[in-house]
């Protein structure tokens, strides 16, 4: 399968095309946008959350909410364009307004000063417009898609919030305890986590600054041997990182025990295998996060996302104007003071595209109902 996505933060739309989708997958577009209206919840989102209310349209490769096997086309409209129509045109734009709205005074984290750089440009909206997190909106979407082809093959996907600004929700949970997650203001599980997350955040934004954080994703139901040991770049984990490092502000990913492997000797981190007559092999514990030797070993996958603070600071940043190379203080962007509820969505989309991606490699199909038989003869 391959996904591509197109479209700027405050262009017309935002758009998305996902090609080797079997025939008669059912398309949900109810769950989909219910993917999306969680994208745009949690506490500390910004103003631009009011202005959209994101839905998408299937354009291309649906008839009666059943795939055809032809690419799928997605779109989800941004009703902020019509504030913006007549400096982000693709056709004629009022210059006075495209300098009036131009960014120069670069922003430190940003793409800013290196896409303007890279590209020659010398306003850096041509190059913040894209690089902006509102493209993940697409991803969500497309996601939702993919959700729905794993979880016809009995794969599921879950996720919480396990850290805003240094305030932790050190949980055990089980998968079905994870649901809950999406159901509280934070993403947390904790109830007194969540509150001092809450607080800390209303305090970041009285003073112009933002959060960081960290979500935990698991996924159940993925059979053993996806991905490959033999080829370095179709390793499981390698793809799994990739995508989920491809999400914007994303700064690290840990899978299992991640870097706590580093501080522990092999006895105490290597799972132990066991065999039982109706289970089959399987390991009492899960330390390598359902992946070894870059494949799927059976047990549930274990993946965690570190996610900078936004670097879009209401109080602004030291930084230099590139047109005039003086000093001066950082351009404030609409932004949100934190959006890790909105990352543990995006990165369960993520995660399952590489998964549908990689079993689809795998199992082949050009129907659903081959899909599922091929994955259901599988140990």
């Amino acid at each position: 399968m391959k996904l591509t996505t197109a479209g700027e933060s405050h262009g017309k739309a935002l758009v998305a095309i996902i090609e080797g989708l079997p025939a008669h997958l059912k398309v949900d577009t109810e769950k989909i946008n219910g993917e999306l209206a969680l994208r745009q919840s949690g506490f500390g989102r910004g103003a631009r959350q009011k202005i959209e209310r994101d839905q998408v349209e299937i354009l291309t490769g649906v008839r009666n909410n059943e795939t055809l096997g032809s690419p799928m086309t997605l779109c989800i409209y941004n009703k902020d364009f019509e504030n913006w129509s007549n400096c982000m045109s693709s056709g004629d734009c009022d210059e006075s307004v495209m300098t009036a709205k131009s960014l120069t005074k670069v922003r430190p984290g940003h793409a800013d000063l290196t896409g303007i750089i890279k590209f020659q440009q010398t306003d850096a909206r041509n190059i913040l417009e894209r690089a902006s997190a509102r493209e993940t909106a697409i991803r969500v979407a497309a996601g939702g898609v993919y959700k729905g082809y794993l979880s016809a093959l009995g794969i599921e996907i879950g996720g919480y919030v396990s850290e805003i600004c240094g305030v932790k929700d050190g949980g055990r949970y089980t998968f079905n305890e994870l649901l809950r997650a999406k159901t509280t203001q934070t993403g947390m599980l904790d109830t007194q986590a969540e509150r001092l997350a809450m607080d800390k955040i209303a305090e970041l934004k009285k003073q112009g600054d933002t959060a960081g954080g960290a979500v935990e994703i698991r996924v159940k139901g993925l059979k053993s041997g996806f991905g490959n040991v033999m080829t370095y770049a179709e390793k499981l984990d390698a793809r799994l990182a990739q995508g989920l490092m491809s999400i914007q502000a994303v700064k690290g990913v840990e899978i299992g025990a991640g870097f706590a492997v580093a501080s522990t000797s092999g006895k105490d981190i290597h799972d132990e295998i066991f065999y039982d007559e109706k289970k089959g092999f399987y390991r009492e514990s899960n330390r390598a996060g359902g992946i070894e030797g870059g494949m799927s070993n059976g047990e549930e996958l274990v993946l965690r996302v570190a996610m900078k603070p936004i670097p879009t600071l209401m109080q602004g940043l030291r930084t230099v104007d590139y047109a005039t190379k003086e000093q001066t203080k950082a351009a404030s962007e609409r932004s949100d003071v934190c959006a890790i509820f909105a990352l543990e969505i995006i990165a369960e989309a993520v995660v399952a595209q590489v998964l549908a991606d990689v079993i689809s490699e795998r199992l082949g199909g050009d129907t659903m109902e081959e899909v599922q038989e091929r994955y259901k003869k599988l140990p």
